[in-house]
Parts: structure tokens; C-alpha cells; sequence
């Protein structure tokens, strides 16, 4: 199973009336058929079919991407360290369950893209992409492939992150507003 498959059912089934996610200023207009669960300083928009909605970070089998405050960004890293768009967000020192199969783990190696891209006027987050691969614990074999996307806003101190390649989300993001 690949993300942009999964994706592309939830961007085919939404409705067209929308709603507003407001986060650290950024107002984005989501689609109403997406859920949003708001705990301290992060946000989980569920996009589609999703085992355990209010799952945390990386949830198995939950088709959503996640925004990051400050407070969280504090720990970004393998080993906790600060995030930095330099290293793929990866906020544990454990392996991550596959986001397709939690009996699996994943591995995420180089970014495919890097460059700035638009988030509402007036702002531009650093982008990177990250090739991620879905491994089976007892001998590494791969069983599926993913993309992490991340754009940072150093400014505001966001962070958007997406394993599920959501084709909806890069207009969102440019749509976005201020206040």
C-alpha cells in the first residue's frame, strides 16, 4: 500500500463544504469531512480512514497530518534534541510503527525535495520531503513505501507534517491566512 493511494480516496469522498482550522495565527480552510483533535500545543487533522483517531503521533492506519507548536518542536529529533528542517521530525529514540502497519517499523533516509514553498501571502515555510520505507522488525525487509512532507515556518514556529501524501493539502497550505 502506498500513501498517495490512500490519499486519494479521502480527497475523492470529501465534501466541498469547509470549515476553519485556526493554529498560531495560521487560518487554514479545511474541508468539513476532516476532523481536527487539538491537544496543548499540536494539532491531528484526521483526512480519511483513520483505526484510532485521537492516536497520537504516527498512529497506524490513520490517514492524517499533524501541526506542531514551538513547545513541541523543542523535541523534534531522535534523542529529543530541537527540530531543524535539516533531519527528517522523528520526536522519539525508538522505531516509529509503519504508518500503513503497526506491526511494522519505519526508516525515514534522504530528502527527494527541499526549497521554500508558499503558505498564505506573506509566508514561506521550508519544505523537505523525506523518503520513508516501512521495514519488518525481525529482519529489516521492506513492505511499503511512504513520503514524509514537512514544511516549517521558523517565524511562527509551525510545523506541518504529512505521511500520507494528501493531495489536498499543498492548496490548503497555499491558501492559508493570517491573522
Amino acid at each position: 500500500m502506498t500513501a498517495s493511494a490512500s490519499a486519494s480516496s479521502s480527497a475523492s469522498s470529501s465534501a466541498s463544504a469547509t470549515q476553519t482550522l485556526s493554529f498560531r495565527g495560521m487560518n487554514l480552510r479545511i474541508p468539513s469531512s476532516w476532523v481536527v483533535y487539538r491537544d496543548t500545543d499540536r494539532v491531528k487533522v484526521v483526512t480519511g480512514a483513520c483505526a484510532k483517531p485521537s492516536g497520537g503521533y504516527f498512529t497506524p492506519k490513520c490517514e492524517a497530518f499533524w501541526i506542531f507548536g514551538p513547545k513541541l518542536l523543542k523535541y523534534g529529533h531522535e534523542g529529543f534534541s530541537r527540530y531543524t528542517p535539516d533531519q527528517p521530525f522523528y520526536p522519539a529514540s525508538d522505531v516509529q510503527a509503519c504508518p500503513f502497519d503497526g506491526r511494522h517499523g519505519q526508516v525515514l533516509g534522504k530528502a527527494y525535495a527541499t526549497g521554500l514553498r508558499q503558505v498564505g501571502r506573506g509566508h514561506k515555510a521550508e519544505f523537505r520531503g523525506w523518503f520513508g520505507r516501512c521495514v519488518k522488525h525481525s529482519n529489516g525487509q521492506q513492505t511499503a513505501t511512504f513520503h514524509q512532507r514537512e514544511w516549517f515556518l521558523p517565524t511562527s514556529k509551525i510545523l506541518v507534517v504529512d505521511v500520507w501524501d494528501n493531495s489536498r493539502l499543498v492548496d490548503v497550505l497555499t491558501s492559508a491566512t493570517w491573522s
